[in-house]
């Protein structure tokens, strides 16, 4: 697929997240080993099975939007209060974003310029019903049928707004007048490779010549979070929150849970080169697949297989020619255990990065601020090593990072899955 005439390169990074806002936070944290996982402070743990969550370092306030022309600051402060925070984090990250690629409303016509976003389905803040709950309730305790007269006259009426998973893109674009095609994808964990898929393949079909493609996510929210400690293993209560994301290691006990939002700008390549860009890397391929029975059993082994097997077709590469492996390394003991069997049976003694071990689970989020991660370690020419890995389970036969003086290579795969078994997989070289 490199022979494309048309190649899709990465000229811009923006994030929001546990382990940094902006480039040198970033790689401070993984290049010293210093978890962003803590205490909860954005939800009440008492009545939740965990107490721990990589928060990410986000006020919402207009100035950790980046430095930003006073008109188009004055229309973003304006309109938060039409975004939640998932939302507030995936504009916040792609303006970053933007200002990092060093675009001016004169690089692209706006009507080349697409916008692409990965999001999780967002879950309303309980609060924004408290009144018309209030409004149904009767000495004779809820009525139902009250809450179309009076119930629904207490909702703010642009309350949906706020929750729309299209949301993040349709502001982007709106904001800075980009008019090409715009996509949103809600795929939970594999939203972010399935949106830089797809952007890629329409910047090939020359139907535009950049995207802004970024995901955004959480697992921290009082509903959301509820909603997750019901159908996944959570790292528990009474341990060092630093020491809870351990993917690949014999004694992890659960995933952790976190929230952020990445950003990637992505070029057709002789345009970046002509406008003197900054070049982080170049997408090669890409590949997506689903393994779930009929009742719902997910086979994790097959379908990381099968999008490493595709990737690297489409890539044109042996395994030995890729240089490590940014790996879903959720910390749970089935998941990891099959991605391991996979990686190993796939490509052999490649290593293995896990940046959830510093972050917790982003959700849709996790695979760009992954990608920009493996990115950075391209550029600085050294691998981080995977956190709390004191134990390697010997049902995980791979070679994880350890330390500080592995090499990252030219390319790298990363790969994530959602419990409902869609994986995808992203393969990133050095141009």
């Amino acid at each position: 697929m490199t022979t494309n005439p048309r190649r899709v390169v990465i000229t811009g990074i923006g994030l929001i997240s546990p382990i940094g806002n902006n480039e040198a936070e970033l790689w401070e944290h993984l290049s010293t080993g210093k978890s962003g996982v803590n205490h909860l402070t954005r939800v009440p743990s008492a009545v939740l099975p965990c107490d721990m969550g990589g928060e990410a370092k986000f006020t919402g306030q207009i100035v950790e939007f980046g430095s930003l022309e006073k008109g188009l600051q004055r229309s973003i402060k304006k309109g938060l209060k039409l975004m939640c925070r998932e939302i507030e984090m995936g504009v916040a990250a792609a303006q970053l974003a933007i200002q990092n690629a060093g675009w001016t409303a004169e690089t692209y016509p706006p009507d080349r310029i697409g916008t692409m976003f990965g999001c999780d389905y967002i879950a309303s803040e309980p609060d924004e019903f408290l009144q018309g709950i209030k409004a149904c309730i009767t000495e004779d305790g809820f009525m139902f049928d009250r809450w179309g007269s009076h119930g629904m006259q207490q909702i703010e009426p642009l309350w949906l707004l706020k929750y729309l998973p299209n949301m993040p893109a349709s502001h982007i674009a709106i904001y800075n007048d980009f008019r090409g095609p715009s996509n949103s994808v809600t795929l939970r964990e594999a939203s972010s490779n399935l949106t830089i898929a797809e952007s890629v393949t329409t910047i090939r079909r020359n139907i535009a010549d950049a995207i802004i493609v970024g995901a955004t996510g959480t697992r921290i929210q009082s509903l959301r979070t509820i909603h997750v400690a019901l159908q996944e293993k959570l790292a528990p209560k009474g341990i060092d929150p630093g020491k809870a994301s351990r993917p690949f290691d014999r004694d992890r006990q659960g995933m952790v849970i976190g929230e952020g939002s990445g950003v990637l700008i992505l070029e057709e390549l002789e345009h970046a080169k002509a406008r003197g860009a900054t070049i982080y890397g170049e997408v090669t391929s890409y590949a997506s697949s689903t393994v779930c029975s009929p009742t719902g059993e997910v086979d994790y082994q097959h379908v990381f297989e099968n999008v490493i097997d595709l990737a690297l077709e489409r890539a044109g590469k042996a395994p030995e020619q890729l240089g490590h492996i940014n790996a879903h390394g959720l910390s749970d003991h089935e998941v990891d255990a099959a991605e391991a069997r996979a990686i190993h049976n796939r490509l052999g003694d490649r290593p293995v990065v896990a940046v959830k071990s510093y972050m917790g689970n982003l959700g849709a989020g996790s695979g760009m601020v992954e990608i920009i991660a493996s990115l950075l370690a391209l550029k600085n020419e050294r691998l981080f090593p995977v956190l709390n890995l004191d134990n390697p389970d010997p049902a995980c036969p791979i070679n994880c990072v350890r330390d500080f003086t592995s090499h990252p290579g030219d390319s790298f795969i990363n790969l994530n899955v959602s419990p409902q078994g869609q994986a995808a997989a992203i393969v990133i070289q050095r141009v």
